[in-house]
């Protein structure tokens, strides 16, 4: 057993003529009748210099006591390593300094301190502030050049103030005889020394327990269950299905033509509609009353005149042969040479605006034709009522293609070419959009089907709740289920038209909702697992199905009292066998232990 002590501060007065007066420390260890055995050595630490002094004794008998008094602030400085080791490793900690020395409290206040506290770094430590000397009445010379401004007298209040901020004990030593150094300082630090000794008494008894403990039969330890896998979601290909709509020309009902009706540019209705409020102008969706923006009328009689009733020049290839593309002329000839480049920015998700600049640049060579170019595509795309000007536009200030935009359409007659019949009720939809993302629907609209030719088309096998559903996602890509039903039944509908995008969005779903379950609720539902398990597997779906299994095996104390786990396969009650959480070895462990437990009349050390 030891204790370390580490002194800091002078307690010399600076000016005094008795410089060989003996030192706190040293005089304490001298005079007490509880220290033997007293050795002092010089630290080498500093060549030259005396960065401490290292005092080792016996305290009460067979305790082992080591103090370092360290005096100087300057020497101590140049050395952190070992004057953060000392403080580290430090029981009690002892500041000292002279009442009649202004300059050594202010050392000790400004150095030590701010030190000492950054390297306990809120350890509990035992401090003692020891202010030492019978104060000097005389009044202080003013003048600069005096030494005696430096005899100005530290007052009892300043360390006072200093021992809160510490948390320390404040003594006041008027002299260094043996009735202040044996009885006050004394006895104050032999009760610090015998604290710290209790103290590590006790934490040595603490680890005597816990290494006896160590040996005791320890309860069997319960594994973590088998990680579930991980379902990730699919990116979005929103924007991409539509410009390839444009790119493969399925499904188009409009052209637009330079006014010698040379060649034609084919593009859809839904899809400029949905992005610009002149199309919608334009085609018939709204009315001039509707629109409250002169400059969008005006462009769009200045630059568009729609034509209807004659057969085309040249025939545009994808269109249904129910419905006659709309032939509309530009009569701009330098903004009908760009039109190409402009439908392929609208139809990516016009948002990349800093593009389609750099393409009319590079196709115009003409500063001005770009610039007159672009100001008319910022027209079509503008809200009503609103300024916009090409010199601010900005790829993120353009509004985009995207949920906002074709949500608009959803569900409404408005330019609806299809109507699908289900239970009894019409949904009308746009075969544009629907070709656009989904492959079933466009080989059905597409190819020798009698879908092909018919406005009306059945649905047969799902409900009008979920096809809605269905038809939402691919309108706005998203959708929000409310329920594991209505996600599973959506599953089943995105599976039979093959859009593995919503498959995968409505597993998650599902995942999300059984990992959020409490196991009470889990219990007590009469929601069958094991049926969605098969419906899973029926409909390929994998990640579903194989997470499942998983979730009835760590949850497998639950689901093996419900009736349903009778329905599961032979092969998939196999594998929650081998994956069952907790497993059999850890039951036969834990009632071994139960048995010992009591075969020793003792009591668990868990419970």
């Amino acid at each position: 057993r030891s204790v370390n002590i580490v002194a800091l501060g002078n307690e010399r007065d600076g000016v005094s003529e008795d410089s060989q007066q003996p030192s706190l420390i040293w005089s304490y260890l001298r005079g007490s009748a509880f220290i033997s055995q007293i050795n002092s050595n010089l630290s080498a630490s500093h060549v030259g210099n005396q960065v401490f002094t290292e005092y080792q004794a016996c305290v009460f008998g067979n305790v082992r006591l080591v103090v370092h008094d360290c005096p100087i602030w300057d020497i101590f400085d140049s050395d952190w390593y070992t004057s953060y080791r000392l403080i580290g490793g430090a029981d009690i900690i002892v500041f000292k300094y002279s009442v009649n020395d202004k300059t050594s409290f202010q050392e000790l206040k400004d150095s030590y301190v701010p030190m000492v506290k950054k390297a306990l770094n809120h350890c509990s430590v035992s401090v003692i502030i020891s202010a030492i000397g019978a104060r000097k009445n005389g009044v202080p010379c003013s003048c600069p050049l005096c030494t005696s401004d430096r005899r100005s007298c530290v007052t009892t209040s300043e360390g006072v103030q200093l021992a809160k901020e510490l948390g320390a004990t404040y003594l006041e030593l008027h002299t260094l005889n043996d009735f202040y150094i044996q009885k006050c300082f004394g006895g104050v630090l032999e009760y610090f020394m015998i604290q710290s000794l209790n103290e590590k008494s006790s934490e040595k008894m603490k680890k005597r327990k816990r290494m006896q403990k160590c040996y005791r039969v320890q309860p069997p330890q319960l594994e973590q269950p088998e990680k579930m896998p991980i379902l990730k979601s699919e990116a979005s290909h929103y924007n991409a299905d539509l410009h390839n709509l444009l790119c493969c020309c399925q499904c188009a009902d409009v052209a637009f033509y330079p006014e010698d009706l040379s060649t034609a540019v084919e593009a859809h209705k839904i899809i400029l509609c949905s992005v610009s409020h002149l199309f919608m102008l334009l085609f018939g969706v709204k009315s001039l009353s509707d629109t409250h923006d002169d400059s969008i009328v005006q462009l769009a009689q200045s630059l568009f005149a729609v034509e209807a009733g004659d057969p085309f020049p040249i025939s545009p290839c994808g269109a249904p042969p129910c419905v006659l593309p709309v032939r509309v002329v530009v009569k701009d000839s330098v903004f009908c040479s760009c039109l190409p480049d402009i439908l392929h920015f609208i139809y990516s998700g016009a948002f990349q605006w800093e593009r389609l600049e750099e393409d009319i640049k590079k196709k115009l060579r003409d500063p001005d034709k770009t610039e007159h170019v672009l100001e008319k595509v910022k027209c079509i795309l503008k809200t009503p009522g609103k300024l916009n000007t090409v010199k601010d536009c900005k790829s993120h200030q353009i509004k985009q293609l995207n949920i906002t935009s074709l949500r608009l359409f959803f569900n409404t007659p408005v330019l609806a070419d299809v109507i699908f019949k289900i239970q009894g009720a019409m949904v009308p939809a746009h075969r544009a959009v629907l070709v656009a993302r989904c492959e079933v629907m466009a080989a059905m609209f597409n190819g020798n089907y009698l879908e092909a030719n018919s406005i009306l088309v059945p649905v047969y096998g799902v409900s009008k709740d979920t096809f809605l559903s269905f038809l939402e996602y691919l309108y706005t890509d998203s959708c929000c289920p409310v329920s594991i039903l209505q996600a599973m039944s959506l599953l089943i509908c995105a599976e039979m038209y093959q859009v593995m995008r919503l498959q995968h969005i409505c597993e998650l779903y599902i995942i999300t909702q059984l990992q959020s379950m409490p196991s009470r609720e889990l219990a007590s539902t009469s929601f069958s697992i094991v049926s969605l398990l098969k419906k899973a597997k029926f409909h390929n779906s994998d990640c579903l199905s194989t997470w499942l299994l998983h979730f009835i095996a760590t949850n497998y104390l639950i689901f093996s009292q419900k009736p349903e786990f009778q329905e599961l396969s032979v092969e998939d009650r196999n594998f929650v066998e081998m994956h069952r959480w907790p497993s059999n070895m850890y039951l036969k462990q834990l009632a071994d232990y139960r048995n010992y437990i009591h075969s020793q009349k003792c009591h668990c050390i868990v419970m």
